[in-house]
């Protein structure tokens, strides 16, 4: 089921190999029919995670990134949407000859050929095909349909692995094993049988119920692996090979035994330092997306989130991260005092106007009151109109994506984008993917990076107004980061002799922070906010 831990457990299994020695290429496997996931809504399905390439993804990607440190390629995701479509379009074309095409054999060989192509193209070893969705699922029938047959033709190139969930009701007491075995005998309908199960629940199974598991779902009792609840999803390979995971995947794939390399040897460290730190420091995260219900959905951060970790961890303290709503800021001072409370404030990327005048008056709190922060991409649009409001005094300055006829349009659409939203052209045609900057001599952005040219991943519409970019400077403000050519203002700052740090990026520098390697942006924020923290 969504959120059980497929996306940790598919990273985790790839680590774990990547570590032998395999060259290790992870797919996410979306059953819907959108396209990308760039128009969903991220408190419905999470965050949209952007690859190199600009593709719009599943989150799940980053986490694939995150835990391999590689960049990823297109061809590692796929939805029932780009399948249809890539189906239908060579039909129009006659790509088929004037066949009939059906689901059974053309969708499903069509997934076979883009796992096979993901797999050429990466020149991989071993491919880790994660499947979205639950067992039962009408929509990924055809996935697991495609798997099935993928096995049939090479049994031994093939194996199962279903995660799956064992709940211990409050008043009962008792870990239930049943919706693990209906689960198996579902996957058993549609000819599947897993090779190993791994058993997610709030603690770690017991000798009897693995035995239970094994002998109704026919898999042997060593090869249910006990997953529970623990402090950190980066602490899940280390306890998968505590029930050696890696030799019994090589095992039912016939490779011979590998042992584990330094780079498990570099995670184990990590791990290690994210349990034993001590100190904390406190991180708000002012955004929008927390519409949920009762219930605050921080997976539309999550990369911003693992990349406070990160950085946190790295200079040896532990984050706090405070979810604020920006639309409880709107309605006066009495709310932005208890910012005060917070080490540093960070906002986030987002679209449309719900919220944003509570984000513009957090922005100038932290500017006026020496708090660290750090835009991400609307977070840097929000702070330079911010400044031009109350700095060069244009009360009426906005962005035109909130108000198309400001007198101050500070932030505007970028002009290859106008006749895309005139046409309605909203899916994929974004600012998106890897660009590079460079960066100004004697600035925060210069000396955390430490080099000239950078290149970080994009995804937005709007920009900063080339109109004003003179006046903004000449009032203080320092775009420390411009694309090559001079046009795109990719980074500004306020120089440390007047803030301890306050900053935004038009990109967003999350996508590609790691455990092993932390974002630079986001440990000079972090430093700012640790000294900020022992000043107060």
């Amino acid at each position: 089921m969504s959120g059980v831990g497929k996306g940790v457990a598919t990273s985790s299994i790839c680590k774990i190999l990547q570590a032998r020695g395999f060259h290790v290429n992870p797919i996410k496997v979306d059953p819907y029919l959108n396209v990308d996931a760039g128009t969903m809504n991220p408190t419905e399905h999470g965050e949209v995670f952007v690859l190199k390439s600009g593709l719009e993804t599943d989150q799940d990607m980053g986490n694939y990134e995150r835990f391999l440190g590689v960049e990823l390629r297109s061809e590692n995701y796929m939805t029932s949407g780009m399948i249809y479509k890539g189906v239908i379009e060579k039909e129009r074309n006659l790509g088929y000859k004037g066949k009939c095409v059906e689901a059974i054999p053309h969708i499903r060989d069509e997934i076979i050929r883009r796992i096979e192509l993901s797999a050429d193209i990466n020149g991989s070893n071993v491919t880790v095909v994660e499947i979205g969705g639950t067992v039962g699922d009408y929509q990924n029938i055809l996935f697991i349909e495609a798997a099935r047959v993928m096995k049939l033709k090479n049994i031994d190139d093939v194996v199962f692995v279903l995660v799956t969930y064992l709940p211990i009701p409050n008043k009962i007491g008792e870990m239930k094993t049943k919706p693990s075995q209906n689960a198996v005998r579902q996957l058993n309908s549609y000819g599947v049988q897993p090779d190993i199960i791994i058993a997610r629940s709030e603690i770690a199974l017991d000798k009897k119920r693995k035995e239970k598991i094994a002998i109704s779902c026919s898999v042997r009792p060593e090869n249910v692996i006990s997953a529970p609840d623990i402090d950190s999803i980066y602490e899940v390979p280390v306890n998968f090979e505590k029930d050696e995971l890696g030799e019994k995947i090589m095992k039912l794939l016939k490779e011979k035994k590998r042992s584990s390399s330094e780079g498990m040897a570099k995670w184990g460290n990590f791990v290690k330092k994210v349990r034993s730190t001590k100190s904390s420091i406190d991180i708000a995260i002012v955004g929008k997306y927390f519409d949920t219900g009762d219930f605050v959905l921080s997976d539309a951060y999550l990369s911003v989130i693992e990349a406070i970790k990160f950085s946190s961890y790295h200079l040896g303290s532990k984050p706090n991260l405070h979810w604020l709503n920006s639309k409880d800021f709107e309605s006066g001072k009495n709310a932005l005092a208890k910012l005060k409370n917070y080490d540093g404030i960070i906002v986030p990327g987002g679209f449309g106007d719900t919220g944003i005048e509570g984000k513009i008056k957090v922005i100038r709190h932290a500017r006026l009151n020496k708090i660290p922060y750090f835009g991400l991409c609307y977070g840097m649009q929000l702070a330079v109109v911010e400044y031009a409001r109350n700095v060069l005094g244009f009360k009426d300055a906005n962005t035109t994506e909130i108000n198309p006829d400001t007198k101050h349009p500070i932030i505007d659409i970028m002009g290859d984008q106008k006749e895309k939203l005139i046409r309605k052209d909203y899916g994929g045609s974004m600012r998106l993917g890897s660009y590079l900057a460079v960066l100004k001599n004697g600035s925060i952005a210069r000396h955390a990076y430490g080099k000239e040219l950078i290149d970080e991943r994009h995804r937005h519409r709007y920009e900063v107004n080339s109109e004003y970019v003179e006046k903004l400077e000449g009032a203080g403000l320092v775009f420390s980061g411009r694309s090559p050519d001079g046009r795109l203002m990719e980074i500004a700052e306020l120089p440390k002799k007047i803030h301890p740090f306050f900053l935004g990026t038009q990109f967003h520098p999350e996508f590609k922070a790691t455990p092993l390697e932390p974002h630079p942006l986001f440990t000079e924020f972090l430093k700012a906010s640790i000294k900020s923290k022992f000043r107060s």
